[in-house]
């Protein structure tokens, strides 16, 4: 377990790194709001589109694992909402509060430092995972909310999800490389040179803006926030492995980089989300800080324990 800790630790030390320079204010909140644009819009989609270049759909996507980590998922989000409807919150503070504990950082934090961890036989879970997140549960995010505050489903809502999605450079980033896959056409050296150049930025850049943004979060409304933390930390990893080694069995390295994924922290976007629709964003900011503190060690932990 110590050698494990210690490969993450350099991970989590950029983040400490970035959260010191926004904490000093010598990396201000518009500075960190560039350096996250650059790393979503370019950096991490360069290394996503490279990696699902060299993939085929069928690599990617395992029925087995997708129902063991989808079952998990919605275990856990079912737990969090049934806790937030106990507490008589509303639909769309309750589908925060859910979201929370169901989704990741999959994309700023479990691409690079997984990839790295278990190697390049993790790339295609890891997308696979990242899907997951992207489209069924952002997606679900949208629906309950913007259901809820026009009070019928109607397929503008639809229409927001779709456009949405179409928008997320994440999402388009794996679908072009996956086009280029079912080419077969391969991608000319000095293409390969560029992505591979840029796409290596996004490891460093991407943990230094998680530091940097978590500077700016704040602390409040600590014993929710520590619930959504344990929840996700915590319970997610806890369902997602019961789905994959007993009602969907995969294999043992499959389980244990899907069981990874789910004991990262709560992403990032779920603050976005928050913020846009103005639903509890600073119940999210504190789960998101706290969760990402107490990662240091939860994660290193759960991947030596599912480790093949």
């Amino acid at each position: 377990m110590l050698a494990i800790f210690l490969k993450t630790v350099p991970f989590f030390a950029l983040i400490g790194l970035g959260y010191g320079a926004g904490r000093t204010r010598f990396f201000s909140e518009a500075a960190t709001a560039a350096l996250t644009k650059f790393v979503f819009y370019f950096a991490l989609s360069a290394m996503l589109f490279r990696f699902s270049a060299t993939l085929s759909i069928s690599e990617i996507f395992d029925a087995r694992l997708a129902s063991g980590y989808l079952w998990g998922s919605l275990a856990v989000y079912a737990v969090g909402s049934a806790v937030a409807f106990a507490r008589r919150l509303d639909v769309q503070t309750a589908a925060i509060e859910a979201q929370c504990v169901c989704t990741g950082n999959t994309g700023f934090l479990g691409v690079p430092m997984l990839a790295l961890l278990f190697g390049p036989e993790a790339v295609a879970p890891i997308i696979l995972i990242l899907s997951i997140d992207l489209i069924v549960f952002s997606s679900l995010l949208v629906i309950l909310v913007t259901g809820a505050r026009e009070g019928r489903m109607s397929l503008r809502v639809f229409r927001t999800v779709g456009v949405g999605l179409l928008k997320n450079p994440m999402i388009v980033s794996i679908v072009a490389g996956l086009l280029v896959s079912a080419s077969e056409l391969p991608l000319p050296g000095v293409a390969t040179e560029f992505l591979t150049m840029l796409g290596n930025a996004a490891t460093p850049c991407a943990l230094f803006a998680i530091g940097a943004s978590l500077a700016s979060k704040s602390a409040e409304r600590m014993a929710v926030a520590g619930w959504l933390s344990f929840a996700k930390l915590v319970l997610h990893p806890l369902f997602v492995a019961a789905g994959l080694y007993l009602f969907f069995p995969v294999t043992p390295f499959q389980a244990a980089v899907a069981v990874s994924a789910a004991a990262l922290p709560v992403a990032g976007n779920v603050f976005m989300l928050a913020q846009h629709y103005g639903v509890a964003p600073q119940r999210v900011s504190a789960a998101i800080l706290i969760s990402t503190a107490a990662s240091i060690f939860t994660v290193s932990t759960v991947i030596a324990l599912v480790s093949p």
